[in-house]
């Protein structure tokens, strides 16, 4: 490798994605693999981990595989101690899982609410807790990415889908980003998160559907949503050494409509 692009080497560096096994997870776990990073992947469900891994080894990437559903405090502290133990550590978090409730304000169910409070805010708080105590502290290292959005960075404009939960529960990811590197610092541990624009995925692909690319685009700058390779070098950086200064930060990637 040149002087600069060893930065971005992760070789016997081990990589947690939550929500690993299709979209955003993928995508961010196809990234680290790539650049040597062990990984384990994590999603509730076993056939979409399964075909997450057929994938990444036609990709000449090996991925470990953890079934577990981030709603379950059991399950997330047994996730955390399986990725641990296969790797003897955990140098990398990134915590993706996450879910969304398309409900105007008035009539938003309760129990909608506390599901996306409890995957999207509490998950991503108890992971984090159970591999900084138990791998990142001790070893005095660390790169937490927590996936955000740019819903967490502004309010829905007229006439978009009402999603007040899901925009709550990202605004709570980037304080509690920013809240957690102001903490761990001290221990050489960084956290950052990013916030992405529209992206297909299953989570969007019902609001792509009924309001139309070109709707979507018509306030951003770049006049596109992401594809499936647009996290990936954010995520390396934030990943890597090639970020080791960079803390506290939200990167939205999102073709610039948050800019505008």
């Amino acid at each position: 490798m040149g002087r600069i692009s060893h930065f971005f080497d992760l070789t016997n560096k081990t990589a947690l994605i939550t929500g690993g096994s299709r979209g955003l997870g993928l995508q961010i776990a196809e990234a680290l693999g790539e650049y040597g990073a062990n990984l384990v992947l994590s999603a509730r469900k076993a056939d979409e981990l399964r075909d997450a891994q057929d994938h990444l080894q036609r990709l000449g990437i090996d991925a470990e595989c953890v079934t577990a559903d981030s709603t379950i405090d059991s399950d997330i502290h047994r996730l955390g101690a399986e990725a641990i133990a296969k790797f003897g550590k955990v140098d990398i978090l990134v915590n993706n899982a996450g879910a969304t409730w398309g409900s105007p304000a008035s009539e938003h169910p309760l129990e909608a609410w506390d599901k996306l409070m409890n995957l999207n805010v509490r998950a991503v708080f108890l992971l984090s807790q159970y591999i900084g105590k138990h791998s990142m502290i001790p070893c005095r290292y660390g790169r937490i990415i927590d996936v955000a959005s740019i819903a967490g960075l502004r309010g829905n404009q007229p006439g978009s889908p009402p999603t007040i939960a899901y925009n709550t529960s990202k605004g709570a990811v980037v304080n509690f980003t920013r809240a957690l590197a102001g903490e761990w610092g001290q221990f050489g541990i960084t956290v950052n998160a990013l916030a992405p624009g529209f992206f297909p995925s299953k989570m969007t692909n019902g609001t792509i559907a009924e309001l139309g690319v070109d709707s979507l685009t018509a306030g951003v700058p770049l006049k596109r949503i992401g594809d499936d390779t647009d996290l990936q070098g954010a995520a390396l950086l934030f990943a890597s050494d090639a970020g080791k200064h960079i803390t506290g930060q939200i990167l939205a990637v999102d073709g610039g409509y948050t800019a505008v």
